[in-house]
């Protein structure tokens, strides 16, 4: 079995600002013009972008949003909860892993503009994943939450915020 360990040191992951560990897997050699893309992007962006992303234990993603779908990919591990709160307040966790019989998925959306933080199932195991996103990701469209701002905007949502937030 693979081993958080080996997949550091094979991938060259390197820390994530939200949590864990990343590295950039694919960036498509075509962009889209700003001004063919909705007003929300300030320049132009790549088609597509692709991640590897590791959690370990009881590392966890904070609560951030972006301007792009983020379609994630299941590869190795416990599997991953994926906290979201949309923009109308819903929340909803999409459980990503290999455990079909009780819900989990190979793939998830999270549809742009909403917030959301991560965290492996068992807090002894670890999640492998991927991350693609459309319009490609740049750091220009990533927000990190604020936990006070959060909690103001999302009462309803304050266990996962003050768990989540860094």
């Amino acid at each position: 079995m693979v081993s958080p360990k080996q997949l550091i040191e094979t991938y060259n992951l390197q820390p994530h600002p939200e949590g864990g560990y990343y590295a950039r897997t694919y960036c498509s050699d075509e962009q889209i013009a700003a001004a063919h893309l909705p007003e929300r992007f300030t320049g132009d962006r790549f088609i597509s972008t692709a991640i590897y992303f590791l959690l370990e234990g009881k590392q966890f993603s904070a609560f951030h949003r972006i301007k792009s779908d983020e379609l994630w990919h299941f590869y190795a591990g416990t599997g991953l909860h994926i906290y979201v709160i949309h923009p109308d307040g819903a929340g909803e966790v999409l459980m990503l892993g290999s455990d079909l019989q009780n819900g989990f998925l190979f793939q998830q959306v999270v549809k742009a503009g909403c917030w959301f933080a991560s965290r492996p199932v068992d807090e002894n195991g670890f999640a492998f994943v991927g991350c693609t996103v459309a319009p490609g990701f740049d750091f220009e469209d990533f927000e990190m939450g604020e936990q006070e701002a959060l909690m103001k905007e999302y009462p309803q949502h304050a266990p996962w915020i003050k768990q989540l937030c860094r």
